[in-house]
This record gives structure tokens, sequence and C-alpha cells, in this order.
């Protein structure tokens, strides 16, 4: 006895848009739905988890998780799936992995704790002139 092959169809993925389209429509999805504090860190010469990380900030946990949920939205427009999202439950952080960028929404205290933009801004400033007199 044979059976009738079976048949699967399917396609091939849509590339991933380039990194400063994707990065536009993080902006854009921040912008409208109202994130404070806005700031675009390119890491590229740092890590290789990601190019670049955003990180922004909401009002409450309930805005913290709008602002992740509007970002995957708007990257979802562009055929991006998130390749990870992480404390959606407590909504005091909110991490969203969209590959080449990496969106952090915090809670202002929590991001003030943890101060991202100084770790991965370290050593992008040239040392102060006079630094070695008070050495």
């Amino acid at each position: 006895m044979t059976s009738p092959a079976q048949v699967i169809k399917t396609r091939l993925p849509n590339p991933p848009p380039p990194v400063p389209v994707l990065l536009e429509q993080v902006h854009s999805a921040l912008e409208d739905i109202k994130a404070r504090d806005t700031v675009e860190i390119d890491v590229r010469d740092k890590t290789s988890v990601c190019d670049y990380m955003v990180i922004a900030s909401g009002t409450s946990t309930r805005h913290v998780k709008s602002i992740a949920d509007e970002v995957i939205r708007f990257a979802k427009k562009l055929d991006v799936q998130p390749l990870g999202v992480e404390g959606e439950r407590e909504a005091e952080w909110v991490l969203v992995d969209l590959g080449d960028v990496v969106v952090h929404v915090m809670l202002p205290r929590v991001r003030e704790f943890y101060a991202l933009e100084r770790l991965w801004t370290v050593g992008d400033q040239p040392p102060e002139t006079g630094a070695e007199d008070r050495l």
C-alpha cells in the first residue's frame, strides 16, 4: 500500500531590515507611546550581542509594559519577530531583543539603579585634560 505524498508548503523568511530602518521603527514606537528619556547607544565596538541598545523610561509598570508592547508591534510591521522578551510580568524593566537592536524599557528608579548608560559608555569620552596631575 502506498499513501499519497504530503506536500509541505514553506516560504523563505524575509531578510531582516537594515539596522537604521529597525532603529527608526523603534524610535517611532517609543515616540508614539510617549516613552521618556530615550537614549540610543552604539555598542558595535563593545559587544557582539547587538549593534545598538535603546534605553527608555516609562512612568508606571503599566506604561513600561505598554511601551514594550508597542516596540514589538512596530517591529512586526517590518516582519521582525523578537528573539526574546523578558520582564513583562513585573514590568519594572522589560527587555525586548530584536537581534541587532536591544530595547530596555525601565522605571526611572530602576534605570537610575542599574545605570546602563554609564555601563555601556565607559571609555567613550576622552580622558579629561589634567587627569595625570591628580594622580
